[in-house]
């Protein structure tokens, strides 16, 4: 996803203000715009963000994360390998297992220390099913806690990618 746009338009934004102002203001607003741009990529990136752990939160157990290459954001979007739905797009997966009670749907942000050895082994899994880190630990979670549901052998979900709108 590339930021230049909606970074292009708040410059604009900004001048159209300092225009208002006179020479004096637009001057000024001219000396602003270089160092804001970064506090706009930044402000924009939190929240794509913030935006992103919401719709993890309603995908449970799949996940949407926001990766960042160079300059440009980009979604990945991590569909649980449920049986499927007949949702609006292939590989859209059914809702958490129905032994979940409906108070269950939120989440909770834990800080999780591993050992230094475990870690490759943790991402190395997760790759391997095509899962984010996050979405692995949640699984493996889930299954220890409850082996009926998570215990079965899942599909890897890999190069999966939705791209549009979300509601």
């Amino acid at each position: 996803m590339d930021l230049a746009p909606y970074v292009d338009y708040l410059r604009r934004e900004l001048a159209v203000a300092a225009e208002a102002g006179g020479d004096e203001a637009r001057a000024l607003g001219e000396r602003l715009v270089a160092p804001l741009e970064a506090a706009m990529r930044l402000a924009l990136l939190e929240a794509l963000s913030a935006a992103a752990d919401e719709i993890t939160r309603d995908l449970a157990p799949g996940s949407v994360d926001v990766r960042l290459r160079g300059r440009d954001p980009s979604f990945v979007v991590t569909s649980p390998p449920a049986a499927s739905s007949g949702g609006a797009f292939p590989g859209a997966a059914a809702p958490a297992s129905a032994s979940a009670s409906p108070d269950e749907g939120g989440t909770t942000r834990v800080a999780l220390r591993v050992p230094d050895h475990l870690k490759p082994r943790i991402d190395e899994a997760a790759n391997r099913e095509g899962l984010s880190v996050n979405a692995w630990l949640v699984r493996a979670a889930t299954a220890a806690l409850d082996p009926s549901a998570g215990g079965r052998q899942r599909e890897p979900v890999v190069g999966s990618r939705y791209t549009g709108w979300v509601r």
